[in-house]
C-alpha cells in the first residue's frame, strides 16, 4: 500500500505531465493561428504588446540595471528608448518564430525584392565559407532576429550543425525542434555529450553555429560591456580539438520589416607561444565582437537576462 508522501509525489507527476501537454497543446494552437495572420502586422501587434507589458515586469528592472551600467554615460531618456525598442524587438522575435520559413526571402540576382539584405562583402564571404572545404565555427548573439542566422545555411548550401538549449518543458521542446529542424540543418542540444557531437560534425566539414552571449556559470572570465562576467568557452575549446575557421554572423532589424545579413571577417584565435590556442584569451575576442554589435544596435539586444552575476 502506498503511503501519502507516495501519493503525493505520484499525484504531483501527474499533474506536471498533464501540465506540460496542456501548454504544449496551446503552444501548437496558438502557431498554427499566428501562421494565418500576415507576418508582418503580426509582428507590429507583438511588438507593440511587449512595448505595453514589458515596462510592468520585473525583467524591466533588470533590464534598466544592465543598460546604466553598460552606459553610464546615457541620460534616462536614452536608456528609456534603448528599453522600450529592446521590448519591441523581443515582441518581433517571437511572433516571427512561426514564420521562420516564410522570413528569408534573398535573391542574390534581384535582392532589392526580398526582405533579408546581404551585403556584397558579406555574400563573398559567405559564399568563400562554403566553397573553402573546411569547417568552421561560427557564433551568433541574441540581437535583431537571433532565429535567423541559421537559415542562411541551408541557402548558401552548406552543412551546419547548430547548438541550442533546449525548453524545460520537454513537449514544447519537440514543437520548438520541429519548427526550426526543417529549416536549419542539424540541430543539438545543450548536453554532456554536445561537445563530442559538435567535434565529430567539424571533422565531417560541417559548420557548426552556436549563440555566445549568455552568462554561464561555469565558464571563463570575461570583460563584457565594461564589467567582469563569465561566457562559455566551447567554441574556443572546439577549436582547440578541430583548428578551423571562426566568424560570427548576425541578423540586424531594419525598417519596413526587412533585415540585413552580416558575416564577419574570420576571426583569428589568440595562441601562445607554442601556437596552441589560448580559450580565455580567444573567447575574450569572440566577446569583444558581441560588445560591438551591442553598442553599434543596443536596442535590439536582449537586456531582460542576467548576463552578469
Amino acid at each position: 500500500m502506498m503511503t501519502f508522501p507516495q501519493i503525493k509525489s505520484v499525484l504531483r507527476a501527474f499533474g506536471k505531465r498533464l501540465l506540460d501537454r496542456t501548454l504544449a497543446v496551446m503552444v501548437k494552437l496558438l502557431i498554427r493561428l499566428a501562421r494565418l495572420f500576415d507576418p508582418d502586422r503580426l509582428a507590429d501587434f507583438a511588438g507593440w504588446f511587449m512595448r505595453t507589458l514589458g515596462p510592468r515586469l520585473r525583467e524591466h528592472r533588470i533590464a534598466r540595471d544592465n543598460l546604466v551600467a553598460a552606459f553610464p554615460d546615457k541620460s534616462a531618456a536614452e536608456i528609456d528608448a534603448i528599453l522600450m525598442e529592446s521590448w519591441d524587438n523581443l515582441g518581433r522575435v517571437g511572433a516571427e518564430f512561426a514564420h521562420l520559413d516564410r522570413l528569408w526571402q534573398f535573391d542574390p540576382d534581384h535582392p532589392e525584392r526580398g526582405r533579408v539584405e546581404v551585403s556584397p562583402e558579406s555574400d563573398r564571404r559567405f559564399v568563400s565559407m562554403r566553397d573553402d572545404g573546411k569547417p568552421a565555427l561560427i557564433f551568433a548573439a541574441h540581437i535583431g532576429n537571433w532565429e535567423l542566422p541559421a537559415l542562411a545555411a541551408p541557402l548558401y548550401d552548406f552543412e551546419s550543425t547548430v547548438l541550442f538549449r533546449p525548453p524545460n518543458i520537454a513537449s514544447f521542446d519537440r514543437i520548438v525542434q520541429d519548427i526550426r529542424g526543417t529549416n536549419m540543418g542539424e540541430m543539438v542540444a545543450t548536453s554532456p555529450s554536445a561537445p563530442l557531437r559538435l567535434i565529430a560534425a567539424l571533422k565531417r566539414g560541417s559548420h557548426v553555429a552556436m549563440l555566445v552571449d549568455q552568462h554561464f556559470g561555469r565558464g571563463v572570465e570575461v570583460t563584457f560591456l565594461g564589467r567582469r562576467t563569465r561566457a562559455n568557452p566551447l567554441l574556443a575549446r572546439l577549436a582547440q580539438h578541430v583548428d578551423c575557421p571562426i566568424y560570427g554572423v548576425r541578423i540586424i532589424r531594419l525598417p519596413n520589416h526587412c533585415f540585413r545579413a552580416e558575416l564577419t571577417e574570420e576571426i583569428q584565435p589568440v595562441r601562445d607561444a607554442s601556437g596552441a590556442i589560448d580559450v580565455v584569451a580567444t573567447t575574450q575576442v569572440i566577446n569583444d565582437v558581441v560588445e560591438g554589435w551591442i553598442r553599434e544596435y543596443p536596442g535590439q539586444w536582449l537586456w531582460q537576462h542576467r548576463r552578469w552575476k
